[in-house]
């Protein structure tokens, strides 16, 4: 019975799913088998309207289209620049909520396009399901950042220590309700259809959420980490457009015509000495170089410590050439600044097959942008696709190359212990460091 009523729900089954059935069938043989579709099968998606503000339209409008591109994009470009400085202002609770936003507006840009390629708006309960998913997952990450950086809030909070404890349990049942919820809507000769969507979700989700998160541990470790990187890929993309525009005449690579050699190079000589500057300037400030922590003191973010060997200005010795040349022998700098050079190297090098990657995605499916929210820009995954991927690799370089367990969190997690387990973690590192002659054993009376 319940099944006759389940799939009566569906209408795929039992009284009055005739016309339901009808109408799945008709999809099937309007757009055919999936599998044998080559790309030039794939449906053209209408290409978005133009969104730019008439103000700005009849400013240009004796210009080339070339131009006009030229100044809308620039324009745009300094607004959004001026934006993130003022958020970058408001300090890291609201840069984190940018990402957030970031992440949802991408994954609903991708998703998006696999709707319309897919033709999969009939499909039952999938949009509900997408958006269900991405919740699920960012409730996982989000928890596991709450229970690293926000232990002695949670210790506060008697309903919070019940989630953190059971979180990993509670997000695996919560994807379980979904991935339940979707062989529940599998309907008959929509299957591959459906799996098809399924397995786009989880992949955008992949690119997405996943890496925002790493984004959000770069900045707990200190907003530098957040900054130099992101603003890299930013001076790159905006130096190689300029260098191509003005001077590219080579092409560089057949996924995106466009782009050029001149651009290329050029793009990454700006951006390494444009992070070599700004690690220096930022490197003076413990705004941008202490770790982000949560103080319950306080119930705020604080950005305040004695910074590391890595900002502070130490000598270092010139090759002789540079001697000849500079006329001195040593000079100072930043330790950061070193790493900065291969940050910025990344960035202008490897960071800009993010942009092929999706240019070669976007070809793929036979769109100009992913969405249409910012003019002469196309949509945030357009200004984002190098971003992600700079994100992961920030977390591999600072997890390989510059620090170990991070001190406060492992007293946060040790406050989040029974008083016995606390106990006997400091009888062990008390012997321990007598063992090693740190600490004096108490003598006897």
């Amino acid at each position: 019975m319940c099944c006759t009523l389940y799939s009566r729900l569906l209408g795929v089954g039992g009284g009055g799913g005739g016309q339901e059935r009808e109408r799945h069938r008709n999809i099937d043989d309007r757009y055919g088998d999936l599998d044998s579709r080559t790309d030039s099968d794939i449906p053209e998606i209408p290409p978005s309207s133009d969104r730019t503000p008439e103000i700005l339209k009849k400013a240009l409008s004796g210009l080339s289209s070339r131009w006009k591109n030229w100044w809308i994009r620039g324009i745009l470009t300094l607004t959004m620049i001026s934006v993130f400085f003022l958020i970058i202002y408001m300090g890291s609770f609201m840069l984190m909520l940018l990402v957030l936003g970031i992440q949802v507006k991408c994954f609903h840009e991708i998703i998006t396009i696999g709707y319309r390629v897919y033709r999969s708006y009939d499909l039952p309960w999938f949009r509900t399901l997408s958006w269900y998913f991405l919740l699920c997952v960012n409730y996982f990450f989000y928890g596991e950042t709450v229970a690293d950086y926000f232990a002695t809030f949670v210790q506060r909070e008697e309903q919070l220590q019940f989630l953190i404890r059971y979180h990993r349990f509670i997000s695996f049942a919560l994807y379980l309700a979904g991935f339940c919820m979707f062989v529940l809507s599998l309907v008959k000769k929509h299957y591959r259809l459906q799996f098809y969507m399924f397995a786009w979700t989880h992949v955008t989700l992949l690119i997405t959420v996943t890496q925002s998160h790493l984004v959000i541990q770069n900045l707990f470790e200190g907003m530098i980490w957040f900054l130099v990187p992101i603003s890299s890929v930013i001076c790159n993309d905006i130096t190689a457009y300029l260098f191509g525009f003005f001077f590219g005449r080579t092409p560089l690579i057949k996924l995106s015509p466009k782009k050029t050699w001149e651009g290329f190079i050029g793009g990454f000589f700006s951006t390494v000495v444009f992070g070599f500057i700004a690690a220096y300037m930022l490197s003076k400030y413990q705004y941008f170089v202490c770790p982000v922590e949560y103080r319950s003191d306080v119930n705020s973010f604080v950005t305040e410590c004695e910074p590391s060997e890595l900002f502070k200005l130490q000598s270092y010795s010139l090759p002789p050439f540079l001697k000849t040349v500079l006329r001195q022998e040593t000079v100072s700098l930043y330790p950061f600044q070193i790493h900065s050079i291969a940050l910025s190297t990344f960035a202008s090098l490897i960071g800009p097959f993010g942009g092929f990657f999706a240019s070669g995605f976007k070809r793929a499916f036979k769109i100009k942008d992913f969405a249409n929210t910012i003019p002469g820009h196309g949509g945030i995954m357009d200004r984002f696709d190098c971003q992600y991927l700079m994100a992961t690799f920030v977390h591999v370089y600072i997890t390989s190359f510059i620090r170990g367990p991070n001190p406060s969190k492992v007293l946060q997690q040790l406050l989040v212990l029974q008083p016995e387990q606390q106990l006997n973690i400091y009888k062990t590192l008390k012997t321990h460091l007598i063992e090693k002659g740190i600490l004096q054993p108490a003598l006897k009376v």
